[in-house]
């Protein structure tokens, strides 16, 4: 390990890993060193890194960086290996140009079928190659309505036929979803993926936030 990021609840380093003459830089957060929470089950946020970039594989939309859960020969014991984005950290989601922020739908949608509950403006990076990049999923994929997230702009707009249309693979193709998930997640947290989107398939809308609980993360970035 490189250096340790030191912003977040849980442990969260940076390395680099070789493999022949090759090398890449990645984000390695290990299960032992995450905090435990009341509404999330014990020792899953590693996973759910992962889960979330299956997820967005799976939709073609490559929103999250390449991730794997690795077991053995990492300093910390098991846990989830990220690449690292580089990026300028002072340009986020809250001072974004508009053309940039008009990129965020998918973001959006995948939010909310993902479920994410910590949306912060700082999780949204542009790379080098201005490829939007979305980072730290570890709070997602609960059953119970935990979104919360920065993003609200797109409340009450329709949803795109292309983005509808992945909402039908997700229902369409649940069999093959379920298999690729189920080493990382629960499967009453599969079936709640689905049943999002065959919720938001219906209603054809974004949501905007409600009353009844808090919507937005803390802190915002």
């Amino acid at each position: 390990m490189q250096a340790q990021f030191v912003r977040g609840s849980n442990y969260t380093f940076f390395g680099i890993v070789t493999f022949d003459q090759d090398s890449a830089e990645v984000v390695y957060k290990p299960v032992k060193g995450e905090q435990p929470l009341w509404d999330f089950p014990s020792k899953t946020l590693a996973k759910r890194e992962v889960a979330a970039y299956l997820f967005s594989e799976f939709l073609g939309w490559s929103l999250v960086p390449p991730t794997i859960f690795r077991k053995k020969n990492l300093p910390f014991g098991p846990g989830s290996i990220q690449l690292y984005i580089d990026h300028d950290p002072n340009y986020h989601y809250f001072n974004f140009k508009p053309e940039d922020r008009h990129r965020l739908d998918r973001v959006v949608l995948f939010d909310l079928i993902c479920n994410n509950a910590d949306r912060k403006g700082s999780h949204i990076l542009l790379s080098e190659e201005n490829h939007l990049w979305c980072i730290d999923h570890g709070l997602c994929f609960h059953v119970e309505d935990k979104l919360r997230t920065v993003i609200w702009e797109y409340g009450g707009k329709v949803i795109p036929d292309p983005l509808r249309d992945s909402l039908i693979k997700i229902c369409e193709s649940s069999v093959e979803l379920s298999a690729m998930l189920k080493p990382y997640l629960r499967s009453s947290e599969i079936l709640a993926i689905i049943q999002r989107a065959a919720y938001f398939l219906e209603c054809k809308k974004f949501p905007s936030p409600g009353n009844d609980r808090r919507m937005f993360p803390f802190p915002p970035i």
